[in-house]
């Protein structure tokens, strides 16, 4: 594939607002999870909850977009100079010829929670003031930065778990390379809920200590919150050597399982093999993996095994989840920004709350943060259901 520019990008998490605050976070190894006291959920777990969410405010001619959901957004969008890029791609380019692309697993699910406490006590209805097609609906995100950039692309929502932001890269590469569009708003955003909370504590999946992935006492997952965004464009001549270039993509589903990965990771396997030709790279070319390692036993193991089949054990990798927690439809936006800073500042970021690496784990796992010259990185997203994303970012010279 041609490699595209991220022109710009920027995250919202709970590790911080901003290039800034999350670059700060990754290099003293700061956690941003904490014990779970979000909206009346009673759970023994620890959670990724951005501050300040719930003060964002959207415009006036948008407010049918209000939800947790769509605030994260704006929030997000309000960072880095992000919005002022959009502005000027959209004149460069035109406003046609700018699409949105985004990935979510939540949309505005806590919208419609709170309006189930506001039923008519005697027909069940919900409130008037209720608006499913602009806050809990997929489309909703992607809809909302839409207008609120002033872009009359093509907008598209993906929702496929955990991969749901990973993808959408490549969803945007394609429409760039048909000709359809000039430049392209990729990211994700997923905002916390009742519905995921609890249904990830049925599950079993979540943990009540901060997730520590790869350790040998790893036991669930943590949840997190965020947005991140980029703005892709093709790669203009004299482009700054400096400058961060999405290199390759990879997509695969094994459709193993509803919930659990192929024990061997033969979906992962496929993705980070389909995006390393994709950018006819060698697997001794990737300085830094960066794994989804959600801190599930049998996620962490598949992964390992997978990435030590390509790699063998030699290649740094680790997760940040342990400082984010688990974004999920978030989580592959997230960790390109965090790949893309890991490439700008040359460090590869240790993985938080991991005590004592799980031997059987043949991956090599690092736990402390590595000052070193990074110019290619593997960032792997892996969902339910068997959908799987590896992209590879690196630097342009």
């Amino acid at each position: 594939m041609r490699p595209l520019l991220l022109k710009k990008f920027t995250a919202v998490s709970c590790i911080g607002k901003g290039l800034a605050a999350t670059l700060q976070s990754l290099e003293e190894q700061r956690s941003g999870l904490s014990i779970c006291q979000f909206e009346t959920v009673d759970i023994d777990t620890h959670i990724g909850e951005v501050p300040g969410v719930d003060d964002a405010r959207l415009p006036d001619d948008l407010r049918k977009f209000d939800c947790r959901n769509n605030r994260l957004a704006e929030l997000a969008l309000q960072q880095d100079g992000f919005f002022d890029a959009v502005q000027q791609a959209a004149e460069q380019w035109g406003r046609r010829r700018v699409g949105v692309f985004l990935g979510t697993s939540t949309a505005g699910i806590l919208q419609t929670e709170l309006a189930y406490r506001e039923r008519d006590p005697v027909s069940g209805a919900l409130p008037s003031s209720f608006e499913y097609g602009s806050t809990h609906n997929s489309f909703s995100v992607a809809d909302y930065l839409r207008r609120r950039c002033h872009l009359d692309g093509p907008a598209v929502a993906v929702s496929c778990a955990c991969a749901s932001s990973a993808k959408v890269f490549g969803s945007a590469r394609r429409m760039i390379e048909a000709g359809l569009i000039d430049a392209a708003v990729v990211g994700g955003v997923d905002s916390l809920c009742l519905t995921t909370l609890y249904g990830f504590h049925s599950l079993q999946l979540s943990s009540p200590v901060p997730c520590r992935p790869f350790d040998a006492a790893r036991d669930g997952i943590s949840i997190g919150e965020a947005a991140a965004f980029a703005l892709l464009e093709r790669v203009p001549e004299g482009v700054n050597p400096a400058s961060v270039l999405l290199l390759g993509i990879g997509e695969s589903s094994d459709a193993y399982h509803m919930s659990a990965p192929h024990p061997e990771g033969l979906g992962a396997r496929r993705a980070m093999q389909a995006a390393l030709a994709a950018a006819a790279l060698q697997p001794g070319d990737i300085d830094y993996i960066n794994l989804h390692g959600t801190g599930t036993p049998s996620n962490d193991r598949a992964e390992s095994q997978a990435v030590t089949s390509i790699f063998g054990p030699t290649t740094p990798c680790s997760s940040t989840k342990g400082a984010t927690g688990h974004t999920l439809g978030a989580a592959g936006a997230l960790e390109a920004v965090i790949s893309a800073l890991a490439i700008e500042n040359g460090l590869m970021p240790g993985g938080v709350h991991t005590t004592q690496i799980d031997p059987t784990l043949t991956a090599l796992y690092i736990r402390d943060n590595r000052r070193t010259p990074v110019a290619r990185v593997l960032s792997n997203s892996f969902g339910f259901g068997g959908t799987n994303c590896s992209l590879i970012f690196g630097r342009a010279g």
